[in-house]
């Protein structure tokens, strides 16, 4: 029964719990570490399984609980995140396609500069698609800290691309 609940239940999210580890220490490799150690963990807690009400909010607590410990015990920031984004092709020409991977990989490293309550808040929301209630029980937050934190983090981005964008227009317009 473990061996299959394992295999059903909580591999599948080992993906979502890799993103969340490297949004967080920011360096692929000590991401992949983490899970792995987070997934050793839960093996290892098997016996409390039946305890536990929302298995994947659970081990999302674990990684993010193990991934800020070793970026604390390392002291260093989030780097980068080349390769975090997936775009969906569809009749996207080269040229779309570029744009819409610079621009996202713009967004990333804005995202970087987030505060950490706020950059986690949007990493669930828009990327892994939390619902709020889900977003609160991973992250030990009331329902009015999960919306204050992202209200806050997506108007920081859209002011930093409104800004940046206006300052485009005005040095274009004076070539």
């Amino acid at each position: 029964m473990s061996l299959h609940y394992y295999r059903e239940n909580i591999l599948p999210i080992s993906d979502k719990l890799f993103r969340f580890a490297l949004r967080i220490v920011g360096d692929r490799s000590e991401a992949e570490d983490i899970v792995q150690e987070v997934m050793i963990k839960i093996w290892n807690k098997r016996k409390d399984w039946e305890f536990i009400d929302n298995m994947e909010a659970w081990c999302v607590k674990m990684t993010r609980n193990l991934s800020i410990d070793k970026l604390r015990s390392k002291h260093r920031r989030t780097q980068d995140l080349d390769g975090l984004f997936h775009l969906k092709d569809g009749a996207a020409t080269p040229l779309e396609t570029a744009e819409s991977n610079d621009t996202i990989h713009h967004i990333s490293k804005l995202m970087q500069e987030l505060p950490e309550a706020q950059r986690l808040v949007m990493q669930l929301r828009d990327i892994e698609e939390l619902s709020y209630k889900e977003i609160m029980e991973q992250l030990d937050m009331t329902m009015p800290q999960v919306k204050t934190n992202l209200f806050r983090a997506r108007n920081k981005i859209k002011k930093r691309l409104n800004k940046e964008g206006n300052g485009l227009r005005q040095h274009s317009n004076l070539a």
